[in-house]
Parts: structure tokens; C-alpha cells; sequence
């Protein structure tokens, strides 16, 4: 693993995630709101998101909008596929493109693909996240849904 990558898990003190990579809640908005679902949520939440190589953030999907803010290392490719199962990549931290938004309920897998590389984002979810909301894919059932993508489903599932 990348030396600063190692340094930022230990100084910002990470977790594993669920999904892949590691992260740290940094921020829970004390004020609460009701979705469209009718769920009560913090109205906002953030955390810091460290990515390298063999640790990609699997496909999922989340209800709420989320932002990804990038800080440093490598490029980081997001992928979405939106309900119509139209898939794009999206890339924060090469050249002036330093953030983008999921919307909520598209599918998402974001990677770092240098050898040897790591990527340190920020991601904020509006309403904020729960992980009620949280839905992590496999890989059959995403597959069965979007046929046509299944390489790039195939890789980034576990």
C-alpha cells in the first residue's frame, strides 16, 4: 500500500467499509429532515473515503444524492448505471474535475486504477446517510437487471 495512503488511514483514524475502501464519519447534521420516502434523516452527513487499487468501493446504491469531493492522491473513476441501466464514468481528481454528484438511487462502483496509487475524497449525502439505506449489489442480481454491463459488473462486484 501507497505510504501516505497508510499514513491518512492511521491519522484520520479508518474504518473498513462495507463496500471497500476505508472511511470515518466526520460529520452528522444535528438538524433532521423527512424524505420523500418518509423517513427522518440528518439533513446531512459527510465522511473521508480512502481508495487504493485492490480495495474498489463495490457497485451500490444509496436513496440520497452524494457528492464526492476529491483532496488528493489519484484519480478516482465512478461508475453509474441509472435505472435505465445507461452507464457513464465520471473522474474526480484529474485536471479541474474535482467533485460529482450520485444522484440517489443510481448504482455506483468507484475505483483508482494507478499501480501502487490511492485516492483520499470526501463524499456528503443529502438527506444524510443511514445505512437502512444502504443497499450493497451482487453481482447476480445487478447482472440479471442490466445484461449488456456485465463485465463492468463483474469487476466491480464482490
Amino acid at each position: 500500500m501507497h505510504p501516505e495512503a497508510e499514513r491518512l488511514i492511521a491519522a484520520h483514524r479508518l474504518a473498513r467499509h462495507p463496500e471497500g475502501g476505508w472511511y470515518r464519519e466526520t460529520y452528522r447534521s444535528a438538524e433532521r429532515v423527512t424524505t420523500s420516502r418518509g423517513s427522518m434523516r440528518s439533513a446531512t452527513t459527510s465522511i473521508y473515503f480512502l481508495l487504493t487499487p485492490e480495495t474498489f468501493s463495490a457497485f451500490h446504491h444509496l436513496s440520497s444524492d452524494e457528492t464526492w469531493h476529491f483532496y488528493r492522491g489519484d484519480p478516482v473513476n465512478i461508475e453509474v448505471i441509472d435505472a435505465s441501466g445507461a452507464h457513464e464514468t465520471r473522474v474526480v481528481g484529474a485536471g479541474d474535475a474535482l467533485q460529482t454528484t450520485i444522484g440517489g438511487g443510481a448504482y455506483f462502483a468507484a475505483h483508482v486504477d494507478a499501480a501502487g496509487g490511492y485516492a483520499f475524497v470526501g463524499c456528503d449525502v443529502a438527506p444524510g446517510f443511514e445505512f437502512a439505506d444502504f443497499q450493497l449489489t451482487t453481482r447476480s442480481m445487478l447482472t440479471a437487471a442490466y445484461p449488456h454491463l456485465g463485465p463492468l459488473i463483474a469487476r466491480y462486484t464482490r
